[in-house]
């Protein structure tokens, strides 16, 4: 089953697996707390979109300074993104550019579309442990949106945009400089936004 699959019915699995129905649903459960696979409620049970990695991870919801913490993590993204970009630059496969390029110009659910692109850039860069760090990057969205207002969407549009041509381009050190630049303009706008509360 791929990430996002249905599982079979209970009764299925039970009848497949030889199992009592009793042992099928206390494997769920367990699978459940490990982000295996997620229960929907009158829906049925999923494999989850990035399995065995927590929704949050290093616990940041438990840290109140948001502001530093939209700060903290940005600078842990420049030590990795750039690389990351510049890696899939150089490992992307045709499908996966289509894919980043497609992601890039996404507006309509921005947090969403935006986590999406960068998680593709992961998934493109041909290192199976870097897709597993962007949970950093799945918290730091709609933190960075909620300490800047949405004076990001556009701009961030626009410099997806370059980091995806630089990727398509196969040129690494282009790649590198743009999710370098777009990570700079997150940071001015982050630091505009405490310029405006502290007035």
């Amino acid at each position: 089953l791929e990430q996002g699959d249905r599982l079979p019915k209970e009764t299925v699995l039970v009848e497949r697996l030889g199992a009592g129905r009793s042992t099928v649903r206390e494997a769920m459960k367990l699978l459940q707390s490990r982000n295996i696979v997620r229960i929907k409620q009158g829906s049925g049970t999923y494999v989850a979109s990035n399995p065995g990695v927590a929704d949050d991870p290093l616990g940041f919801t438990f840290i109140d300074d948001k502001r530093r913490l939209a700060r903290d993590l940005l600078e842990v993204r420049f030590m990795i993104e750039p690389q990351m970009a510049s890696m899939a630059a150089e490992h992307a496969t045709d499908d996966q550019i289509i894919c980043i390029k497609e992601l890039c110009d996404e507006s309509e659910d921005y947090s969403a579309a935006d986590t999406a692109f960068h998680n593709a850039i992961a998934e493109s860069s041909g290192n199976l442990v870097v897709p597993r760090l962007m949970g950093v990057l799945k918290a730091s969205v709609p933190l960075f949106i909620d300490v800047t207002g949405k004076k990001l969407v556009e701009e961030t549009i626009r410099t997806h945009r370059g980091v995806a041509d630089a990727i398509a381009a196969r040129n690494p050190t282009a790649a590198h400089d743009a999710m370098y630049l777009h990570l700079v303009y997150n940071r001015n706008m982050i630091a505009e936004g405490a310029q405006e509360q502290s007035k």
